[in-house]
């Protein structure tokens, strides 16, 4: 049976003297070397920021005025229409010069 290795990668900074001394001192109080601590911090943070970019948060408030426009959506005004308008005709210009094409 083969083992495989895990593909690992090197990141690195420069960092002033007293950020260092307390991120040693961090990582020490952990049980944690200073890259495991700078490493499991940062991954933490990474997860919280992707986490803040991919969820909507609502308040139950906030939660049933969605539920309720998604039941009942209100007519289109003229700015909808409008824009509705320009959509269809781009598509259609889109797809009359697709056959149109020249090399």
């Amino acid at each position: 049976m083969g083992s495989t290795v895990a593909k690992q990668d090197r990141i690195g900074a420069r960092v002033p003297h007293e950020v260092y001394e307390t991120l040693c001192r961090a990582a020490e109080l952990t049980g944690a070397t200073v890259n495991q601590f700078l490493v499991q911090a940062a991954l933490k943070e990474a997860q919280e920021v992707l986490e803040r970019e991919a969820v909507i948060r609502l308040t139950p408030r906030d939660w049933n005025w969605l539920l309720d426009l998604l039941e009942s959506p209100p007519e289109p005004n003229a700015k909808l229409k409008a824009a509705m308008m320009r959509h269809h005709q781009s598509k259609r210009e889109d797809a009359d010069s697709a056959f149109n094409w020249e090399p």
